[in-house]
Parts: structure tokens; C-alpha cells; sequence
């Protein structure tokens, strides 16, 4: 027999009221409980006491099947002989059953005179009316006969009402019970290590555990069927199974089968279905009973206060329990939630869900919590269904939750739609779809151009599957589709928002993009110089208009045909004027591109958030790449590289290396970033992981600023031939059919380092010089001073000197204080030039000269994280004669006086404002400092700065100046 956990009491209890029965008296022993916790176990514990105590032993389970013979499980344990116990006269002509019942306790008597008796009857709550009668009466006769009585009854709250106890009735002196529940923690423990061993895996211990909820019916079925798949015992780490197609032989799904049927048709019902529709059970109504009850009780039929009942009961059994994040009851583990589930239909399944949905819809539920059981219907073919499908898509849109929107509209879609809304819900599935697959919602945005009637609908829908063949590398083919269209010219705004979209597909092929742009050239009319203050409408809805002038702008700004002072001036008038909605995307985009390069970064963070958030750019739409990379390039230029690699994992690149990227624009900033971080490692692995995209061509723009990324990584990787040849790659690509100029991607001066470095200066010089004239012609101070320091390295002697110490002044401006920091966008390229004119001054004979620059550049190169060229600015000091000490990177010594003085104040709840106020800074410097105290301190918020800082920091707050009292004027 297999041993008992946790039934001590009971068995004392056994053994006394034994003891008392061979004394001559007797009583009625009964054990119940709900099933499988051990009721049958402790009743043949006590056949094998009443045996070793030499006590007659008689037995007999009752069964549903026996039910309907009257007192068939009397006649069969008293008389187990053929016929015995039966005389002329039929059991069923005696409705009373007086005789056979007088007939088989006088049969009781004569065996209790031979010997001391035990009388053990399993499962009460079967038998038959009659055969209970003669139990109840024979327990209130057994006080002075040697017999001992031991029953068992299944006592559970079930959903459907139950009849009275087997003992109801009895005075409390003639019965002694003991009710069993469930094992504990220590004693289900102990059954697996019985199992498998006292070495078993905690965890998987404590899965088995949870599977069974400590019922020992259950856990011995699920050790028994653990036996077979995982006899180690889960010591290979392997975990426990979540569906009990991987058990076998299959005994734990018997056993939880044998427990639903013994609890009855409509508990085995409610109990599925609560397994169904997991996850789905609703709001609480704290007036009448939870939600999940009223949803359940709705469903199957069932009474609601009853379900509440069974619910309670299952619950403290263990076998429910609360989710800890939705609160709604679920089953112990997803293993037992698959045992109740097997063997139900599918159809009974899609039939739970419809009634759940349509009690939910009425209930007044929200629109998700319908759609969750309408997905597991299949088609309903009603107009409400897809309805709720839709308005359950949105909810999740808004809520940031794309894939159950996505999961949404499918099912919206095998519903009955009227054309508008299902082109509606194409366009918006493809829009999700893109966001993972580059070529995703081609044939939905095909079907949905088909339903489209008004013209312009019909032109969205085109720019939508135009934006998604241009990702495929199929611009020709995007543009045939825009040049297609009927009912566009007849529009000017349609007109030109054609070929503003058309503008920027053909940015992918060179022979496309000329001609194009020769469109904007002809579009835009005479010079574009229109002043704001004259244009009024005429500008929005004339041929030209401010979108297609600004793309133009874009066009000759990356070509280098234009300043940047210009470019900024055309754009102030252009951006100002009035422009449709359909094509203000476009024009902000453009202009935030434009801004970007001419440095104007906070203008081009303003542009850039007007497109994505204020028109609601969707990914589909031709901007939507274009506003996106602004804002990563904003936030590159200020050397914020951690938001760059945030923006590039919101928008699907595997920024770890974990999966395949395009080789576009948002893979080369992220390559850029880690490199800049010296992260080189994650560079190489996702530069290792792009894939040039599908039909894209030596020429295509974006492949070639991969290039330039990737040639980055290998130069700082050693690979100076393979950083050549992609910097050479770059270079024949190109932006609208041109070559781009050095305010897009200075590949040139990146190809002069190199040359350098591989000792072939005329090749160099040439491309320096080249990169300097289009610098110039451009003229922001970041890229004529990264061409002047290039040009300085690769010329060398005096003239290399003079050109160095040039680029430091453009670049620095005016001579910064103290222990004041550049603003970090010059930053990115001043440390460098520091780094040349020292290692120049050094060559020409004045070290003492250079320290000072060179321990400038460590400044900046530890406030941007860049540990590379920190190391290489010691590198030069050591070999100018300069003590140089390990300054820490990160860490509360890594704080420069600045940074400690901004966070101490953070720390203490003032705002950026106040902190400017306080320390006479620009709140664009306090964001800074801000922003490297958190990469130091290896922090992500505002509130953990108290916490990461030490009261010698927080000191610092003491000599902050006071705050200024309004009215009165700051001192200097």
C-alpha cells in the first residue's frame, strides 16, 4: 500500500474507534471530502487495520451503475454467495424493503457473534436509497455490537445543488468524522521525492506541486505519467510540460476526467468553460457577485450564487487561484487546465465563446473584451461582430498593443464588411504588418486600392502600397502606380502630393530620382523665393506649393548647391505658409531633414515631432522614415547615442544582433552609435546581420549610408582596406540622382583618414580637399570644421598646423570658460580636432602647447562615453611628456563639478528651469549634464538620482546660489 502523508489523525482516530469496536462497541467511522484527496486510501488503511487486529473484514464500493438495485451493495458485502440473502418473495414486490433489510441485519448480528466486525462501504454518496436507509439505521444500533463501521463520502461544493449528507440525521454521538483535504507544501514534496529522489529540482518539485494542487488522486496520476516522459526528475533543467499531449501513458488526464465526472454534468461543464475562456472573465460587480461568475453562470446556465459557491470552494482547495496581474481566477497550472479542456470539441469551444461575447456585448463590456472571445469563434457573419472587431482594433491602436490590433482586424476581415470599412481595415492591417515585415500589407493594400472609389482615398491608398514596393526595393514600380492614377491631376493638391511621394521613392534609383526632381524643379516655378508675407493661399493650392519647394530645398542642400544660411532662410518663409493637410507631412519632414543638417537642432526635433505626432504619420507613409531619422540624427548630433539605439529597437531593428536588419538608414545610425560608444562588438554583430535590401542597387542612397556606417566600424576595427572600399561604395551612391555632400555623410573625409593611414597621400589630400571646397559651400560650423581638421591631418607642417588650430576655433567658438563644457553637438566633432591639432603641436615640437587641448578632449571624450578616443588622448599626452591619470568613465567619480551640482539639485525636486535659474546655465547645458549623470551612474530616471547619489554629492546643493526672489535682479 502506498504510504499516507498528512493523515495522522486520522489513522489515531481509526485505530481508537477500532479499539472500542473490539470491546463491544461500536460506531460509525466516516470519512469524506471532495474527490481525489485520499478518501479510498484511508478506507483501505483501515481494511488492513481491521485485519492485523484480527477483526472480520467486509467490503464493498458503490457504484452509479448499482444504484438503481435496492440494497445490491448490502446484499453483496454481507452475502457475497450467489442468491444469498434472497427468498420467494421479489425485492421489488416489497416497496418498504422491511424483510430483506430485517433479513440482512440479523445476517449482521450472527457474523458480529463470531468475531469482532468491520464493515467498510466506499463511496456512500452511490448507493441506492434503500441500501443508505439501512446504513443510518444500523449506525444507531451499533453501540452494543462489535462492529465498526467505516464509510466514505465524496463531500464537495458542486454547482448543482446537492442532496443531505450521508450522516445528516445522526446524533452527533453515534458518528465521528474526519473530512480530508487537500496535502500541504512539505508533504506533496515529499510524495515526488519518493518519486524521483530527495536530489529533484526544487522548481520542478514545486511545478508537480502546483499541477496537482496537492491532491494526492492527481499528483500520484502525474508522477506516474512523470515517470515515463522525465525520469530524471527534472535534474536536466528541463521544465515541466504545459499540455498533456506531452504526457503518457496519459494516467494524470484520467484522473482529472474521473474528477470532473464525479462532480456531475453541470460542475464539469462550468469547469471548462472557466478553462476556456481564460483571461476573458470580465469587470467585478461589487453589488451582486464577481463578473467571472456572472459570465460563467451566463454561459452554462448555471445559477450565478452557485458558481460563486463552487468558484470559493475550488479556490481554497487550491485548485483555482487568482491571477496576479488580471485578478480573474484560473486553474493551479496551465497543465491541469489542459487535463479539465481534453476530450472537449472544438465546436464546444467556439460555442462557450459566442455565448461569452454575447453576454459581454449586452453586459455593456468594452470592445476588446468582446473581440477576446469573438477571435476564438471563427466567422460569425454578423455586421455587430465585425463592428466590435473594429472598434476593439482601435482601442488596442491607441492602448500601443499593435499585435492585438493586428490580431483584431484579421478577424474583422473574415466578417461580412461593406467595401469602405474593409478598405479601412486593409490599409490599417498593412500599416501593422509593415512594421515587421518590409514588404508586409502588399496584397491587402492591393485589394483595398481595388475597393477604393473617391479619388482621394484612392491616392493614400496608393502612397501607402508605394511606401511599402519602395521598402521591397521596387521604386519603379511604386511610381508606375502613382503615375496611374485617375482623377489626380484634375486636383492640385493630389497632384502635388503625387509628386512629393513620387520625390522621395525615387530617392532609391539615381535614373528615377533625376527625373523626378527635374518635375520639382519645374513645379516649384522661377526662383521659389516667394516671401511669407506675400504668399497668402496661393502658395498651398498653386502649382508649386510649400511641400513640393521644401523637397526641392532638400534636394540642392544634400547635392551642396545651396548654403546652409540660405537653406535656413528659405525655409523660415516656406515653413510658414499654409499648406494642405495631405501634403504638410511632406513639407515638415523635408524641412526637419533640411534643419537637421543646417544644425538647427532644436528646430528640427519641432519639425520633426509636428509630423510624427501633430499629422499623425502613419508607417506607410512616405515621411514617416524620413521624420523618424531626424529625430534619431538630433539625437546623434548631441551625442545622445543611447536614445539613438532606443529609437532603432522601437522601430523592429535587432539592435543586439539577434536577427536579420535592412541595410537602410536606421541599421547605419545604429552601427554609428555603437561605434561611437565603442560598443564594438554589438557593431560588428548587427553590422554582421544586415542584408543589403531586396532589388536595391550600388547607387541606392540608403545602402550606401549603411556603407559608410559599416566603413566606420572597420576602420575603428583595424580593417582600413575594407573601411576603404565601402567609403569608396558610399561615395557612388546616391540622393535624388546626385552625389550627397558632406552635410549628409562625409564619406570623403572619412576615405582621406584612411588613405593616410595606408600611406598614400596624394589619393588622400585630393579627397580632403575636395571634402573642404563642398564644406565650405555648405558652411555650418560642424562640417567645415571635421573638413578643416581632415584636411590639416593629411597636409601636414605649418599649413597642416594652421588648418588644425582653424578647426578648433570654428569649432569651439568663442573660448569657452573654465571647466565649461561645448555644447555637445560641436562636441562630437571639437574633440577630434583637439586631438589633431595636440598630436600636431606634439610632432612640431610643443608639447607644453597641446596638454591643454589634449586634457580638453578627455573632458569631452569621457562626457560623451567615448572610451576610445580617451584612450587615444592619453596615448598622445604620454608621448608629449604628460603624467596622465585612469579617470574614471563611470560611477559618482566619473561626475564632473558641473554634473554634481546639476544632479544634487535634481535630487532634490528642482525643476531644469530652476537649476538654470540657480546656476546661470542654458537649460539645453542642464539637460546635458542631466543626461550624462544618468550614463554615469548607470540610472534611467530622475527619481533614482537620490538614491545613487552619497551625501558628500548631495552637499553640493549648499553652494548652488539661492534662489532669486521675484522682482529682484540675479547678481553676475
Amino acid at each position: 500500500m502506498a504510504s499516507l502523508y498528512e493523515r495522522a489523525d486520522a489513522l489515531a482516530l481509526l485505530s481508537c474507534e477500532a479499539r472500542r469496536a473490539r470491546a463491544g462497541s461500536g460506531r460509525l467511522l466516516l470519512f469524506r471530502g471532495p474527490t481525489g484527496t485520499g478518501r479510498s486510501a484511508l478506507l483501505r488503511a483501515s481494511i488492513c487495520h481491521g485485519a492485523d487486529h484480527g477483526m472480520q473484514v467486509l467490503t464493498v464500493s458503490c457504484s452509479p451503475e448499482e444504484s438503481g438495485e435496492p440494497l445490491a451493495p448490502l446484499r453483496k458485502m454481507l452475502c457475497p454467495a450467489a442468491g444469498c440473502g434472497q427468498d420467494d418473495d421479489d425485492p421489488a414486490m416489497d416497496p418498504g424493503h422491511r424483510r430483506h433489510a430485517d433479513r440482512l441485519w440479523r445476517l449482521l448480528c450472527s457474523r458480529a457473534a463470531e468475531a469482532p466486525l468491520l464493515l467498510a462501504v466506499d463511496d456512500v454518496h452511490l448507493a441506492d436509497h434503500a441500501s443508505r436507509r439501512w446504513l443510518l439505521d444500523a449506525a444507531r444500533r451499533l453501540a452494543a455490537l462489535p462492529v465498526l463501521m467505516v464509510v466514505t463520502e465524496r463531500v464537495q461544493y458542486d454547482v448543482s445543488p446537492p442532496r443531505p449528507g450521508f450522516s445528516h440525521g445522526l446524533a452527533p454521538s453515534l458518528v465521528r468524522a474526519h473530512t480530508c483535504g487537500p496535502l500541504g507544501r512539505s508533504a506533496a514534496e515529499a510524495m515526488v521525492h519518493e518519486a524521483f529522489g530527495p536530489d529533484t529540482d526544487p522548481a520542478w518539485t514545486q511545478e508537480c506541486v502546483a499541477a496537482s494542487a496537492g491532491h494526492p488522486l492527481l499528483l500520484r496520476a502525474l508522477l506516474d505519467d512523470l515517470r515515463v516522459v522525465a525520469p530524471d526528475g527534472g535534474r536536466s533543467g528541463s521544465a515541466l510540460p504545459d499540455t498533456c499531449a506531452d504526457l503518457y501513458p496519459g494516467a494524470f488526464v484520467a484522473a482529472v476526467t474521473w474528477w470532473l465526472d464525479s462532480a456531475g454534468h453541470e460542475t464539469a461543464t462550468v469547469a471548462r468553460t472557466l478553462a476556456e475562456v481564460k483571461g476573458c472573465a470580465g469587470r467585478a460587480d461589487e453589488r451582486d457577485v464577481p463578473g467571472r461568475e456572472c459570465l460563467l453562470a451566463a454561459v452554462t446556465g448555471s445559477g450565478p450564487a452557485r458558481v460563486l459557491g463552487w468558484s470559493t470552494a475550488m479556490t481554497r482547495l487550491g485548485l483555482l487561484r487568482p491571477d496576479p496581474v488580471q485578478g480573474d481566477l484560473r486553474f493551479a497550472h496551465p497543465l491541469l487546465r489542459d487535463a479539465v479542456l481534453d476530450g472537449w470539441s472544438h465546436e464546444r469551444r467556439e460555442a462557450v465563446h459566442r455565448a461569452a461575447a454575447d453576454f459581454r456585448y449586452r453586459r455593456g463590456d468594452s470592445a476588446e473584451e468582446v473581440a477576446g472571445h469573438l477571435l476564438r469563434t471563427g466567422p460569425v457573419g454578423m455586421p455587430r461582430s465585425a463592428a466590435t472587431l473594429l472598434d476593439a482594433a482601435a482601442e488596442a491602436t491607441r492602448a500601443g498593443r499593435t499585435g492585438d490590433a493586428a490580431d483584431y482586424l484579421r478577424g474583422a476581415l473574415d466578417e461580412p464588411l461593406a467595401p469602405g470599412p474593409r478598405a479601412e481595415a486593409l490599409v490599417a492591417l498593412a500599416t501593422l504588418e509593415a512594421a515587421t515585415e518590409p514588404s508586409g500589407g502588399i496584397p491587402r493594400l492591393t485589394e483595398a486600392l481595388r475597393l477604393r472609389e473617391r479619388p482621394r482615398d484612392r491616392v493614400l491608398t496608393a502612397i501607402a502600397l508605394g511606401t511599402a514596393l519602395t521598402r521591397r526595393g521596387e521604386s519603379r514600380a511604386a511610381l508606375d502606380l502613382l503615375r496611374g492614377l485617375d482623377g489626380v491631376r484634375e486636383d492640385p493638391v493630389l497632384a502635388r502630393t503625387v509628386l512629393a511621394a513620387s520625390a522621395l521613392f525615387a530617392e532609391r534609383d539615381p535614373a528615377l530620382g533625376r527625373a523626378v526632381h527635374a518635375e520639382l524643379g519645374t513645379a516649384r516655378g522661377g526662383d521659389g523665393e516667394t516671401s511669407a508675407g506675400t504668399r497668402g493661399t496661393a502658395g498651398a493650392t498653386g502649382p508649386s506649393g510649400p511641400a513640393l519647394q521644401v523637397l526641392r530645398l532638400r534636394y540642392e542642400a544634400a547635392a551642396g548647391l545651396v548654403t546652409a544660411e540660405e537653406a535656413l532662410r528659405r525655409l523660415r518663409g516656406l515653413t510658414t505658409a499654409p499648406e494642405d493637410p495631405l501634403a504638410a507631412p511632406y513639407l515638415l519632414g523635408a524641412a526637419a531633414c533640411v534643419a537637421q543638417w543646417a544644425d538647427a537642432l532644436d528646430w528640427a526635433d519641432q519639425l520633426a515631432a509636428a509630423g510624427l505626432a501633430g499629422h499623425r504619420v502613419s508607417p506607410l507613409h512616405p515621411a514617416h522614415d524620413l521624420l523618424l531619422h531626424v529625430r534619431i540624427d538630433t539625437a546623434a548630433a548631441r551625442g545622445d547615442f543611447a536614445r539613438v539605439l532606443t529609437y532603432a529597437e522601437e522601430n523592429g531593428l535587432p539592435v543586439d544582433g539577434a536577427g536579420p536588419a535592412a541595410a537602410g538608414s536606421l541599421a547605419a545610425r545604429a552601427v554609428l552609435a555603437l561605434v561611437r560608444t565603442d560598443r564594438l562588438a554589438e557593431a560588428r554583430r548587427l553590422a554582421d546581420g544586415v542584408t543589403v535590401t531586396a532589388g536595391s542597387v550600388e547607387d541606392d542612397g540608403e545602402a550606401g549610408r549603411f556603407r559608410y556606417a559599416r566603413g566606420v566600424l572597420r576602420a575603428a576595427s583595424g580593417d582600413r582596406h575594407g573601411a576603404l572600399a565601402d567609403f569608396l561604395a558610399c561615395g557612388r551612391s546616391r540622393l535624388g540622382g546626385e552625389p550627397a555632400g558632406p552635410a549628409v555623410t562625409p564619406w570623403r573625409s572619412a576615405a582621406a583618414e584612411v588613405q593616410w593611414a595606408l600611406g598614400r597621400p596624394r589619393e588622400a589630400l585630393a579627397l580632403a580637399d575636395e571634402e573642404y571646397r563642398l564644406a565650405t559651400a555648405w558652411g555650418t560650423p560642424r562640417v567645415v570644421g571635421r573638413a578643416l581638421r581632415v584636411l590639416g591631418e593629411v597636409t601636414g607642417g605649418r599649413r597642416g598646423l594652421a588648418l588644425a588650430e582653424q578647426a578648433v576655433e570654428l569649432l569651439r567658438g568663442a573660448p569657452p570658460a573654465p571647466g565649461a563644457v561645448p555644447e555637445p553637438g560641436l562636441g562630437l566633432e571639437l574633440a577630434p580636432a583637439l586631438v589633431s591639432y595636440g598630436r600636431l603641436l606634439t610632432a612640431a615640437g610643443h608639447p607644453r602647447r597641446a596638454r591643454p587641448l589634449l586634457r580638453e578632449a578627455s573632458v569631452i571624450a569621457e562626457r560623451l562615453g567615448a572610451a576610445g578616443l580617451l584612450t587615444l588622448t592619453q596615448d598622445v599626452l604620454r608621448v608629449g611628456g604628460a603624467r596622465t591619470g585612469s579617470a574614471p568613465l563611470t560611477g559618482e567619480a566619473a561626475l564632473t563639478g558641473s554634473e554634481r551640482r546639476v544632479a544634487a539639485l535634481a535630487a532634490d525636486g528642482r525643476t531644469n528651469a530652476e537649476i538654470s535659474d540657480l546656476l546661470h546655465l542654458a537649460r539645453r547645458t542642464v539637460e546635458t549634464h542631466l543626461t550624462s549623470t544618468y550614463r554615469k551612474l548607470g540610472i534611467q530616471r530622475r527619481a533614482d538620482l537620490a538614491g545613487a547619489l552619497t551625501m558628500t554629492a548631495m552637499t553640493a546643493m549648499t553652494t548652488a546660489p539661492s534662489r532669486r526672489e521675484p522682482g529682484r535682479p540675479g547678481t553676475p
